[in-house]
């Protein structure tokens, strides 16, 4: 093997792997950072059709362990299938809103078959469209990726308000002193162990906070403790266990466009850690990252999960603790599959409290938007045009971040877009900068790549070295 006569010195950090107490230590960093999310969608679904707890419960830790098949799908790689970038994969919330017209429109006990038939029709569309979706690359110079990049980042802190607040907005102490106050020390215990640390502790401070986090959480009565003495020691998500697929044209429409909205979000993910890691993504990584995404979305239902795709907060998360290894993230989808297998284990995670995800969340949310602010100062802002792209793309962005009725007039199917700020703000940066610095000028005056398909130079491996970028210099 090549890897084998290359000096340790000459792998790329994202391919380099750490000693097992570090890689599963990191590795279960990123599991904190992004368990709330992979636990809600299944929790808002199971709960809008109508689901028994034991059936939520089933539900989450099915959600669990797909999102780890996906992780490991998305790091590993097969064949031409991977990013091989320290991306975590797990259930998309871009879904939930048609997964639930999806559950009132269908008879009942047929509301997740329908779901699952649509999914896996989704997933295997968006496998299809990978290839050709990676011809975009070129439409995203910095001025679009760091708009992007700085969108995502804006999009995701409401998320971690809304956990500082306690994360149920019907809870009696929703936006307490008392949950502000715990996100506000577990915010400040990051930052002074951030500060204080160095080494490998520094580089875990995310995972050092939330335990201490938590631990203060104890005696104030924020940890529930009710999901321990519920969850079994054994659960395996047994294939199809709410019935076979079932497949219904208005609802795979419905999750179509979804898999489009996850696609254009991945891109933009890919894009932006591959800035952060210092390996550029080209468009035969983004190819290989869509594919991963398509199918582990397409896989999930048969285990009865959801639509899979990117989390953005642990970008976050590798841009502050500096750890790039794709191995830190492989081991981090072990303990998803670990975690969705055993749901005893599952509930001691849970037992984070929100408010303590909320204030390690201001950091981590916070950080993607600083990486992205830090990419558009490689475009030139002095160019008019450009300042007009990112003022306008990032004003359209946060529309739905600041307003959540803004589009609640629109058709349902448009507000799945509409709704996202990243994918809005993405397809608003790419189309004025097809307007503003490729449409009417000569090649190599807005996109020396015009000339020649990026795709066409991709060939083959051979061909293309991994940390070559097709995005045109400005």
């Amino acid at each position: 093997m090549v890897a084998q006569s290359v000096a340790p010195d000459s792998v790329h950090p994202v391919d380099q792997t750490l000693p097992p107490g570090k890689l599963i230590t990191s590795g279960l960093q990123h599991v904190a950072a992004m368990y709330a999310g992979v636990v809600a969608p299944p929790l808002v679904v199971g709960a809008g059709i109508g689901l028994s707890t034991a059936d939520i419960t089933f539900l989450m830790g099915a959600s669990l362990f797909t999102a780890g098949l996906a992780t490991l799908l998305q790091t590993l790689g097969i064949w031409k299938i991977g990013a091989r970038l320290p991306f975590v994969n797990g259930v998309s919330f871009a879904g939930v809103a048609p997964m639930l017209a999806i559950g009132k429109s269908a008879e009942p006990g047929h509301a997740l078959p329908v779901i699952y038939g649509a999914v896996i029709v989704a997933g295997v569309l968006g496998f299809v469209l990978a290839p050709y979706f990676c011809k975009l690359v070129r439409f995203f110079p910095p001025v679009v990726t760091g708009s992007v990049i700085t969108l995502i980042g804006i999009s995701l802190l409401p998320v971690a308000v809304n956990w500082s607040q306690g994360g149920v907005a019907t809870a009696p102490d929703y936006a307490s002193v008392s949950n502000i106050a715990l996100a506000a020390a577990t915010l400040a215990i990051v930052l002074v162990l951030r500060r204080i640390l160095t080494g490998f502790l520094q580089q875990i401070v995310i995972l050092i906070g939330l335990v201490l986090g938590t631990l203060i959480a104890i005696p104030m009565g924020k940890s529930d403790f009710s999901p321990i003495k519920d969850a079994g020691l054994v659960g395996f998500p047994d294939p199809f266990h709410f019935g076979a697929p079932e497949f219904q044209i208005a609802a795979i429409i419905s999750m179509c466009v979804v898999m489009l909205v996850c696609m254009t979000e991945s891109t933009a993910d890919i894009l932006a850690l591959g800035k952060i890691v210092d390996k550029p993504a080209d468009e035969k990584m983004l190819a290989a990252g869509i594919r991963a995404d398509a199918l582990g979305s397409a896989l999930s239902p048969v285990f009865n999960g959801f639509m899979a795709s990117a989390f953005a907060q642990n970008i976050g998360l590798v841009a502050i603790t500096k750890v790039r290894s794709r191995f830190v993230v492989a081991a981090a989808g072990g303990i998803l599959i670990l975690l969705g297998l055993c749901p005893a284990l599952a509930s001691v995670i849970a037992l984070v409290p929100q408010p303590v995800l909320g204030g390690a969340g201001i950091v981590l949310f916070g950080s993607v938007a600083a990486s992205g602010i830090k990419t558009l100062t490689e475009a030139d802002l002095n160019d008019g045009n450009n300042l007009l792209i990112v003022a306008t793309s990032v004003g359209v962005g946060v529309i739905p971040v600041v307003s959540h009725t803004f589009y609640a007039h629109f058709n349902d199917h448009m507000k799945i877009i509409l709704d996202s700020g990243i994918s809005t703000g993405c397809l608003v940066a790419v189309v004025l900068n097809l307007a503003f610095n490729h449409l009417g000028r000569g090649p190599g005056a807005g996109d020396r790549d015009n000339a020649t398909d990026p795709c066409d130079l991709a060939a083959t491996d051979e061909q293309l070295a991994p940390t070559t970028s097709v995005l045109p210099v400005h």
